[in-house]
C-alpha cells in the first residue's frame, strides 16, 4: 500500500492536509497554497505521494516524492 498525503477542502472554507485514509486533518490552512506547501514538505519527508484536490473534491494533480511503485512509462 502506498503512502499518500491529500490536500482537501474543509467544511469551514479552508484547506486541510490529511494522511491517506485518515478522518482527521494533520493540519488546516486558510489558503490552498499554504496547504500545498505543507503537504509537499510532509510528502517529501515521508517519501510518499501528494494528492491535490479541487474545491469540489476531485483530484487535480498528484506528485510522487518517493520510490513510485507505478512510475510513468516512457512513450517512445
Amino acid at each position: 500500500m502506498r503512502k499518500t498525503q491529500h490536500v482537501v477542502p474543509n467544511t469551514s472554507g479552508g484547506w486541510s492536509v490529511k494522511k491517506g485514509g485518515a478522518t482527521k486533518a494533520t493540519k488546516t490552512f486558510s489558503t490552498k497554497k499554504e496547504a500545498e506547501v505543507f503537504g509537499r514538505q510532509v510528502a517529501k519527508n515521508q517519501k510518499s505521494e501528494l494528492v491535490i484536490h479541487n474545491k469540489d473534491g476531485r483530484i487535480q494533480n498528484t506528485n510522487s516524492y518517493g520510490k513510485d511503485p507505478y512510475p510513468p512509462k516512457d512513450r517512445r
